[in-house]
């Protein structure tokens, strides 16, 4: 096969990625909307529609949707997403919710539970489900509680998104004061060396 060929298949298999991605969010949203449940989209589909109100061009693509919810709601949750063909998993730890019984965990829908903390360790707990607002198609988290998530988590993927927000202005030198420490210093971090 020539080279080109591979690289196109390439490309358009990760194009067809995202949008199965897009399609799951989607499908998830609309199925609690309609039952009327409350959520906010959070994780890196909070910062795709962030950034994208800015630049769409600087839009980064992720792998899978991340919910937020309370956890009195987990069981109308759990049945208003099966009843639209995802099946429930506990995977290392997260509620998870696979696309039908050949679905990947790590593509799936991962609940996180508003007012709670994520791992043990972490300093601070989740935004409240308050803390967020209506996009076109779905509940997305404020911009001010997606901030404070990721400087929570702070793996590696959080930072680019934070430096993907500090990017196309959505964050700027005003920003760290907003936040308890170590929130603040992490983000006056990125602020200071974006490539440290």
């Amino acid at each position: 096969m020539p080279e080109e060929a591979v690289a196109l298949i390439g490309w358009e298999r990760a194009l067809m990625a995202a949008e199965m991605v897009k399609e799951r969010m989607r499908r998830a949203t609309r199925a609690l909307d309609a039952a009327g449940v409350r959520y906010a989209v959070v994780g890196g589909n909070a910062v795709a529609e962030w950034v994208a109100r800015v630049d769409e061009g600087a839009v980064r693509n992720t792998r899978d949707v991340d919910i937020l919810i309370e956890r009195a709601d987990f069981d109308a949750v759990r049945e208003t997403l099966e009843t639209v063909g995802f099946y429930h998993y506990f995977v290392h730890d997260i509620d998870t919710f696979i696309d039908g019984p050949q679905g990947l965990p790590s593509s799936g829908i991962h609940l996180l539970y508003a007012g709670e903390k994520v791992r043990p360790n972490d300093v601070h707990t989740l935004p409240g489900i308050d803390e967020s607002e209506r996009a076109v198609e779905f509940q997305v988290v404020s911009l001010a509680a997606l901030v404070k998530m990721k400087l929570i988590a702070w793996r590696l993927k959080d930072r680019v998104h934070l430096l993907d927000m500090i990017g196309v202005g959505l964050i700027d030198a005003t920003w760290p004061a907003r936040f308890p420490t170590p929130l603040g210093e992490r983000l006056q971090q990125l602020l200071d060396d974006p490539n440290g």
